[in-house]
C-alpha cells in the first residue's frame, strides 16, 4: 500500500487495529485453552481501543499535520496479511503474544519510518508522541500478559 497524506496514514493504521481485534476474535473460536481465550479477548479489546483513540486523535488533530504529505511511503498490505493467519487450536500464551508483538511492532515501524521522512519538526514530533505512547502501551500490555500466567 502507498500512502501519500499523514491522515490517509493514521486512517490505515486505526483500521488495521480492528483487523487485528478481527483477527484476535477469530482466533479465539479456534483456540483450546481457556487461558489463551482469555488472553485473546483481552488483546481485543485493546485493539479496539487503541483504534477508537487513534481515531479520537485524528479528529483532534491540527489539519495542517494531518495533511501532510508523503512520497516514499510503502507498506505491505497488513489488513490482507491479518485475514491470512492461523494459529492451531493448540496454540498457547507465548504464541499469541509473539504474533501480537510481530504485528504491533510492523505499526510501530511504520509509523517511527513516517516520522523519519517527516519534513516539518511539528508533524515528526507527533509522530514520535504517538510512537512512545504506543511503545508504552505494548509495554504494559506485555506485563499484564505475563501476570495472566501468574493467576
Amino acid at each position: 500500500m502507498r500512502i501519500q497524506q499523514l491522515r490517509e496514514l493514521l486512517d490505515y493504521v486505526a483500521t488495521c487495529r480492528i483487523e487485528m481485534a478481527q483477527l484476535y476474535s477469530r482466533l479465539h473460536s479456534q483456540a483450546d485453552s481457556s487461558r489463551v481465550k482469555l488472553m485473546l479477548e483481552y488483546f481485543q479489546q485493546h485493539e479496539r481501543n487503541t483504534a477508537e483513540k487513534l481515531e479520537n486523535y485524528i479528529d483532534d488533530a491540527p489539519k495542517k499535520v494531518l495533511d501532510t504529505w508523503y512520497k516514499d511511503i510503502v507498506f505491505e498490505d497488513f489488513i490482507g496479511q491479518c485475514q491470512k493467519l492461523t494459529l492451531p487450536g493448540s496454540m498457547n500464551e507465548d504464541d499469541v503474544l509473539e504474533l501480537h508483538l510481530k504485528l504491533d511492532n510492523s505499526l510501530i515501524d511504520l509509523l517511527e519510518k513516517t516520522a523519519s521522512s517527516s519534513a516539518t519538526a511539528e508533524t515528526k514530533g507527533a509522530l514520535e508522541d504517538l510512537v512512545r505512547v504506543k511503545k508504552i502501551q505494548q509495554q504494559r500490555l506485555v506485563h499484564s500478559s505475563i501476570r495472566m500466567d501468574d493467576i
